[in-house]
């Protein structure tokens, strides 16, 4: 990976706009990807271009919340629980 310096005051600028608009936090999740890519304007091109982690585009999992989530959650753990073991 490409070792990119910031300025204390750049690296206080992504941690506050990730700490306000993540998606786990609350936050709208396109208006986080939109942001992302601001930032990632931001970086110089060398930079860009030969970072693996810019490669892919920005993929954000909408997972369901409050009784949906809470039932699709211990639907999971009971499946895990009760499936045949992966090793024979």
């Amino acid at each position: 990976m490409v070792d990119v310096q910031h300025d204390p005051a750049t690296r206080a600028e992504i941690r506050a706009f990730v700490r306000e608009n993540h998606p786990d936090v609350g936050g709208d999740p396109e208006a986080f990807a939109a942001g992302l890519a601001r930032l990632r304007a931001r970086l110089p091109d060398d930079a860009r271009d030969d970072d693996p982690r810019f490669w892919a585009p920005i993929v954000v999992e909408v997972r369901p919340r409050g009784v949906r989530g809470l039932l699709h959650r211990a639907r999971c753990r009971w499946r895990r629980h009760h499936a045949p073991p992966r090793v024979r």
